[in-house]
C-alpha cells in the first residue's frame, strides 16, 4: 500500500518535496490494541442468556470506552524519517518546472518497467538530505522575501500617511494661532467699542434732551408765525364782510373780507382772503388709488381717462397711456427723488412728493409747476387731493401730516400725534376725514377741519407701509413690514380679517373699483391678489426687483405695477403687457 507524505502533488512546486512510501499492515498495527480473531461469516453466533443482562452490558461498554480513553490519550509515534528517492526527486522536478508531457512519458515508462519487474523493488539511490534542506530553504526564503516586500510597502505607506497627518497637524496648529490671534483682537475691540458705548450713553441723552427741546421751539415758532400772519391779514382787513370762494370776485366797491372761522375748542380766528370752505359730505365720487415707494416709487390713474401717472428716483414724473402704454408727457423740478403722485379730481393738475420735503402741483395743460408747498421739516411720502379739487393733503417723515388750501396756498391743518414716520395720507372719498398709516404701527382717521384725531386702529406688530379706503370707503386695508393685511371696519373702528402675504413687506396696496380684490406690492418681486371674500391669495409674478406701487383701471380690465427695477408692467385679466 502507498500512502503520500508532504503535500500533494499540485502543491509541490510551492512547497518543497514530496514522496510515496511503502507502508505494510499487520495484525498488530490496529489502533485499540485488541487482537482480533477470525471468524467465518457461516458461523451462527447467538448470544447466550448472560449475555442479555442490561447490567453486563453496560459495564462492558463502560469498559470499553475506557479503553478507548487510554488508547487515545496515549501519543502515537511519529513516522520514521525516510530520505527522498530519486524518482520522486525527479517527479517533483519536472512538476515544478512545468514539464508536464515530460512527466507522462516518465510516469509511463517508469510503471511499465516496474510492472515487469525489471526495476528493484526499492532504488538503493537517494536524494541526499543537504539537497532536500537547500530546497527547503529556498522556498522559505522567497516567502521571506515576499513577506518582506509587502512589509516595506506597509511602512512606506504609513510614512507618507504619518508626513501627511503631520503637515495636517501643522496646518491645523497655524489655524489655531491664528483663531487665538482674531479672538484676542475681537476681544480687544469689544472692550474698546464697550467703553466707547459707556463714554457715548451721557452724551446721547444729552442730544435726544436738545432734540426734543429743539422740536418743541420749532413747533413753538410754527405757531408764533401761524398767529402773526393772522394778526397781518386782521390788520390789512379790519371790516367784517363776504368771504371771497375760489373763482369769485368781490363785488363792486366793496373790498374782500375775512370772516371768523369756527372750530371746537379753539378760539376764534379771522378767516384768510382765499381760504376754502369744506364741502358737505356727499361722498357721490370715488378717488382713484394712491401709492408712493422707490425706484418706479408711485402710480396714479387719471380718474376719467385711461391716463397713467408715475413717479420714481430719477426726479422725473411721467404720463402713460393705459392698456398702449406710450409716454404723453413728462416733468422734472424736484431737488430730489420722488416718492409719489396723484391727479386732481379735475384731471388738469398733478401733485407730487419727494425727498426735498416739498409737494408741487403740476399744471398738465401748460405742462409746468404752478405751485410749491413747503413746511415739512423730512422727506414727505405721499399726497391726496379732496374730491372736491381744493385741499391737497401730504404726509412726511417728520411724524406729521399737513393739509394745504390750492386757493390761498397755505398749509390749513397740520396732523400731528403719530410717534414715527406717518407713510401714507388718503382723504375719504367725498368726506373731509383723512387716513393715516405710520412707522409707529398705527393707523388713524383724522378730521381735517379741526385738525384732531378721531380713531386710531391698533393690531399690527410692524411698521404699517399703507393704508386705504375701499370705492365706498366702509374698509380700511393697511400692510406693514412683514406682509401682514388687515381689513378694518371704518364705521365699527374694528379689525374684520388678517391675511399673511408675507414674510417679506407689503409697499402699498389698492382696491378693486368693485371692492372684490385688493392688490398688495410686495417686497419679494410679485403683486399680491386678495379675494376678500374667500381671502385667498394668488401671485402675478414679472418684476425682477420689489413691487413699490400698484393701482386699478376704472373698470378692473388692468392693473398697473411699477417695481424697483425701473419697470411699469400692466396686467390684464387674460395676462401681462410688459412696458
Amino acid at each position: 500500500t502507498w500512502r503520500q507524505r508532504a503535500l500533494p502533488l499540485r502543491d509541490m512546486a510551492a512547497d518543497g518535496p514530496c514522496f510515496l512510501e511503502r507502508v505494510s499492515l499487520t495484525d498488530s498495527d490496529s489502533d485499540d490494541g485488541f487482537q482480533y480473531e477470525e471468524v467465518s461469516a457461516e458461523d451462527d453466533v447467538s448470544a447466550s442468556a448472560g449475555d442479555e443482562d442490561l447490567h453486563a452490558a453496560l459495564d462492558a461498554l463502560e469498559r470499553r470506552a475506557d479503553g478507548d480513553a487510554r488508547a487515545r490519550a496515549s501519543p502515537r509515534p511519529p513516522p520514521p524519517h525516510a530520505p527522498e528517492p530519486i524518482d520522486d526527486f525527479l517527479r517533483n522536478f519536472l512538476v515544478r518546472t512545468g514539464l508536464a508531457r515530460t512527466l507522462d512519458c516518465f510516469q509511463t515508462e517508469w510503471f511499465e518497467l516496474q510492472r515487469k519487474g525489471l526495476l528493484p523493488e526499492r532504488p538503493t539511490a537517494c536524494v541526499p538530505d543537504a539537497y532536500v534542506h537547500n530546497r527547503l530553504l529556498e522556498v522559505q526564503l522567497r516567502r521571506a522575501e515576499k513577506e518582506r516586500d509587502a512589509y516595506k510597502q506597509a511602512a512606506l505607506r504609513a510614512g507618507e500617511l504619518v508626513l501627511k497627518l503631520q503637515k495636517e497637524r501643522d496646518f491645523h496648529r497655524l489655524q489655531h494661532r491664528r483663531a487665538a490671534q482674531e479672538k484676542s483682537r475681537l476681544a480687544e475691540d469689544v472692550r474698546r467699542l464697550k467703553e466707547r458705548h459707556a463714554a457715548c450713553g451721557p452724551a446721547l441723552r444729552q442730544l435726544a434732551e436738545k432734540h426734543r427741546a429743539s422740536l418743541r421751539q420749532k413747533a413753538l415758532v410754527g405757531l408764533e408765525r401761524d398767529r402773526a400772519l393772522n394778526r397781518a391779514a386782521r390788520a390789512e382787513s379790519p371790516d367784517r364782510g363776504d368771504a371771497v370762494g375760489p373763482g369769485k370776485e368781490p363785488e363792486p366797491g366793496k373790498e374782500p373780507t375775512k370772516e371768523p372761522t369756527k372750530e371746537p375748542g379753539k378760539n376764534k380766528a379771522l378767516r384768510h382772503l382765499k381760504d376754502s370752505e369744506f364741502p358737505a359730505c356727499s361722498r357721490t365720487k370715488p378717488l382713484p388709488p394712491r401709492a408712493h415707494g422707490a425706484a418706479v416709487s408711485g402710480l396714479a390713474l387719471h380718474p376719467r381717462k385711461m391716463v397713467a401717472a408715475s413717479s420714481g428716483d430719477d426726479r422725473l414724473w411721467r404720463l402713460w397711456g393705459v392698456p398702449a402704454g406710450e409716454m404723453v408727457l413728462t416733468g422734472q423740478g424736484h431737488a430730489d427723488w420722488l416718492s409719489g403722485c396723484c391727479f386732481h379730481p379735475g384731471g388738469g393738475a398733478l401733485a407730487t412728493t419727494g425727498g426735498d420735503a416739498t409737494v408741487k402741483v403740476w399744471d398738465l395743460v401748460r405742462g409746468r409747476c404752478v405751485l410749491t408747498f413747503e413746511g415739512h421739516a423730512h422727506a414727505t411720502w405721499g399726497c391726496s387731493f379732496h374730491s372736491g379739487g381744493d385741499f391737497l393733503a401730504s404726509c412726511s417723515m417728520d411724524n406729521t401730516a399737513k393739509v394745504w388750501d390750492l386757493n390761498s396756498q397755505r398749509c390749513r391743518a397740520t396732523l400731528r400725534g403719530h410717534a414715527d414716520s406717518v407713510n401714507s395720507v388718503a382723504f375719504l372719498p367725498s368726506s373731509n376725514t383723512v387716513l393715516t398709516c405710520s412707522a409707529d404701527k398705527t393707523v388713524s382717521l383724522w378730521d381735517a377741519r379741526a385738525a384732531r384725531c378721531a380713531q386710531t386702529f391698533y393690531g399690527h406688530r410692524h411698521s404699517c407701509n399703507h393704508a386705504a379706503f375701499s370705492a365706498r370707503g366702509d374698509v380700511i386695508a393697511s400692510c406693514d413690514s412683514y406682509g401682514t393685511v388687515m381689513l378694518w371696519d371704518a364705521r365699527k373702528a374694528s379689525a374684520v380679517a388678517t391675511v399673511d402675504t408675507g414674510p417679506h413687506p407689503g409697499n402699498q396696496l389698492a382696491f378693486g373699483p368693485s371692492g372684490e380684490s385688493l392688490a398688495v406690492a410686495s417686497n419679494d418681486g410679485a403683486v399680491k391678489l386678495v379675494r376678500l371674500a374667500t381671502l385667498q391669495v394668488s401671485s402675478l409674478l414679472g418684476h425682477e426687483d420689489a413691487v413699490q406701487s400698484v393701482t386699478f383701471d376704472h373698470r378692473e380690465d388692468y392693473l398697473l405695477s411699477g417695481g424697483a427695477d425701473g419697470a411699469i408692467i400692466i396686467w390684464s385679466r387674460t395676462g401681462p403687457d410688459l412696458h
